[in-house]
């Protein structure tokens, strides 16, 4: 899987189960009409419980700087507040977490979810959206971070 390259996101929510974020990459859009992704989280992980019963998570698109908040989110040693203490955070409608300064931030109610293999895939309402234009994006491929340019403006006729 190290050859198939992703977007970086963390994942977070909030809610009645608590706090919670992780950084993910299994993220896809579903379809356009109604607005939905999917997002996949290991069931091992302590964040996966807390999503199933908040009903709720926010997809942080990072930025090409935002490498380190990846890392944060990704490591199991960091306490939950201190991933948090991280970055800039808001709410948009869900109550999650949601970067402010982040490429996107798109605000979702947990629909339905399937369990394949080792991890849940959850289906996503997105509720809200936030983008930030002129921001570099950020991918991992090949086991490690690289940085894209940002897209260019569309022309305005």
């Amino acid at each position: 899987m190290s050859g198939l390259g992703a977007a970086v996101n963390v994942i977070t929510s909030e809610g009645k189960a608590g706090l919670a974020g992780c950084t993910v990459s299994a993220v896809c859009s579903v379809t356009d009409d109604p607005p939905t992704l999917l997002v996949c989280i290991n069931r091992a992980s302590k964040n996966n419980a807390v999503i199933r019963e908040n009903g709720n998570l926010c997809v942080n698109v990072l930025a090409g700087d935002q490498s380190h908040i990846a890392m944060q989110f990704a490591s199991k040693s960091v306490p939950m507040e201190s991933r948090f203490a991280a970055a800039t955070w808001d709410r948009l409608e869900t109550g999650a977490p949601a970067l402010v300064d982040g490429v996107a931030a798109l605000d979702c109610e947990v629909m339905s979810m399937n369990e394949v293999g080792t991890h849940t895939v959850f289906y996503c309402a997105i509720k809200a959206i936030r983008s930030t234009v002129g921001r570099e994006g950020l991918v991992y491929f090949g086991r490690d971070f690289h940085r894209l340019p940002q897209a260019p403006q569309p022309a305005h006729a």
